[in-house]
């Protein structure tokens, strides 16, 4: 990795963009320094591929301001990125080999990319055609070609969707390894298991931050109702019929952001014992989720 300055490897301030009368980001402060592994959560639609656009320079900014390495995002700046889009961004009708011959000549020498090193992950599907791979293989060559050129900031895009938690947990081990070696990471992902990895949480919905800090911090003390009835299927029915989101934990129910009062009174006549217990992430992630009371649906 290059030397990096006492400057944040991607920041925006306040960076907002509009698609007609549409808002898909609004006012977002988002910071990620080197050696940082940054996870981006948010619902689909929430805004994250919409902001990490802004940051490669992809799409202008409406309002506010993106950097990359302390300047605006540039083609100098880009050299300095490693970038797994949802797509991929593999060529279907290339092996894996000329997939990654292809980077090298794109970064040019003196990058670090270098077409001959292959990775001992992909060395097995090096002569096969990229299209007639499975996902996680795919994954793998992507991840590959992003670090090829020893980039100092990796951008990742959902970049475990559809892999079987086996090859989630090697591709993990190449972000902590990326960040291990002083790269910063900004990642996208809708695992909540996965969100434990990243030393800080920032956590968007209807194109806002609404949430920021560890996983720890952003759970904080919440509070989700636990339900045990003496038939479940019968208060899950009762709840939902009442308009709470219930979810089946065992024989249990959990019922996050909720009142206990509230869900007792939906219960109604049901025998069940209805109590507190800490939320978990994700269902902190849910409740940050739902619309803001008076949203428009």
């Amino acid at each position: 990795m290059s030397p990096l300055a006492q400057i944040p490897l991607a920041q925006c301030a306040r960076a907002t963009k509009r698609f007609g009368s549409f808002t898909a980001v609004s006012e977002v402060d988002l910071v990620v320094d080197a050696g940082e592994i940054v996870g981006l959560l948010g619902a689909n639609g929430a805004g994250k591929t919409t902001l990490i656009r802004m940051l490669l320079g992809l799409i202008p900014v409406t309002e506010g301001e993106v950097a990359l390495f302390g300047e605006p995002p540039s083609r100098r700046t880009r050299r300095r990125l490693g970038y797994v889009p949802q797509g991929l961004g593999l060529y279907d009708d290339l092996t894996a080999a000329e997939n990654l011959e292809f980077t090298a000549a794109i970064f040019g020498p003196g990058s670090g990319a270098d077409a001959t090193a292959l990775p001992a992950e992909i060395r097995p599907y090096a002569g096969e055609l990229v299209g007639s791979l499975p996902l996680g293989a795919q994954r793998r060559v992507a991840f590959a070609q992003a670090l090829s050129h020893q980039p100092d900031l990796l951008m990742l895009d959902e970049p475990t969707s559809g892999v079987d938690p086996l090859g989630r947990a090697r591709l993990w081990e190449t972000i902590a390894g990326a960040a291990d070696t002083g790269a910063g990471v900004l990642v996208t992902t809708h695992y909540m298991e996965e969100a434990q990895e990243c030393g800080r949480l920032v956590i968007m919905a209807d194109g806002r931050v609404v949430a920021e800090g560890t996983a720890a911090e952003i759970v904080g003390a919440r509070q989700v109702v636990v339900v045990e009835a003496e038939s479940w299927s019968a208060a899950f029915s009762a709840l939902e019929r009442a308009g709470l989101q219930v979810a089946l934990a065992g024989r249990g129910l959990r019922v996050p952001g909720a009142d206990p009062a509230d869900v007792r009174r939906a219960l109604g006549d049901l025998p069940a014992v209805v109590r507190s217990a800490p939320a978990t992430l994700e269902e902190r992630f849910f409740e940050l989720s739902l619309p803001a009371p008076g949203a428009a649906a």
